[in-house]
């Protein structure tokens, strides 16, 4: 039997995140990549994000996207994929300078970072990550 499952965790007061669209979203991911589990969300503040960043990469101020991902499985069966956390400013400043709504830039960070969890790295994969992720951005339109 297959289950997807989202959480998601936002505190900021602005900008309104839609928690309803994003979890559809991320279970389309999940479906369209095969994965079955538990995804974490967390929406961010900067500071929040830059102390992410700095301990867990080594890297000064906020990124937009980080991915943690997990594998353990509860005792129900169902696998905790992992965790992604993005930094809402972040996102908007991206989104105003791609000229696109910070819905659409959400479910970007959020494709890339659900392709971490499935295992794949931009870094070090030869642009497979970057071809599966601009065949899905574009069945999205994003």
């Amino acid at each position: 039997m297959r289950r997807r499952e989202v959480r998601l965790h936002c505190r900021l007061p602005r900008p309104a995140i839609h928690k309803d669209e994003i979890a559809a979203f991320v279970l389309d991911v999940l479906d369209r990549l095969e994965l079955d589990g538990e995804v974490g969300v967390k929406f961010c503040s900067d500071p929040t994000m830059a102390t992410y960043n700095r301990k867990y990469r080594g890297k000064s101020g906020p990124t937009d996207v980080l991915s943690f991902p997990d594998g353990s499985v509860d005792p129900e069966g169902l696998a905790y994929i992992g965790d992604i956390v993005i930094a809402v400013p972040v996102a908007a400043r991206q989104a105003k300078e791609a000229g696109h709504p910070l819905s659409a830039e959400l479910k970007i960070l959020l494709l890339h970072g659900i392709l971490h969890l499935a295992g794949y790295d931009h870094e070090t994969d030869s642009g497979t990550m970057n071809r599966k992720e601009r065949s899905l951005r574009k069945e999205w339109g994003l």
